[in-house]
């Protein structure tokens, strides 16, 4: 038997959320979940269930977007 959508989205954010928040990468809490739930929305429209293969790409991808917006790439004028 398979979880509820709900539920799949919001234990794979949980896993996401709590090791950020271990590891101290979370950031500002606001941007962290919107990012997270997103991201994991928009996998499982895309057909993953996996709850663990959504929580680490969307980590992955949530450190990629924190390096990127602390560190931006200054554009040559």
């Amino acid at each position: 038997m398979t979880e509820p959508l709900p539920l799949l989205i919001e234990s794979s954010i949980e896993i996401a959320w709590d090791y950020l928040e271990r590891t101290g990468e979370l950031g500002d809490a606001m941007v962290a979940g919107r990012f997270l739930s997103d991201t994991i929305e928009l996998m499982v429209r895309r057909g993953e269930r996996r709850r663990l293969m959504l929580a680490n790409k969307a980590i992955t991808a949530y450190q990629q977007f924190r390096r990127q917006t602390e560190h931006p790439i200054l554009a040559s004028a």
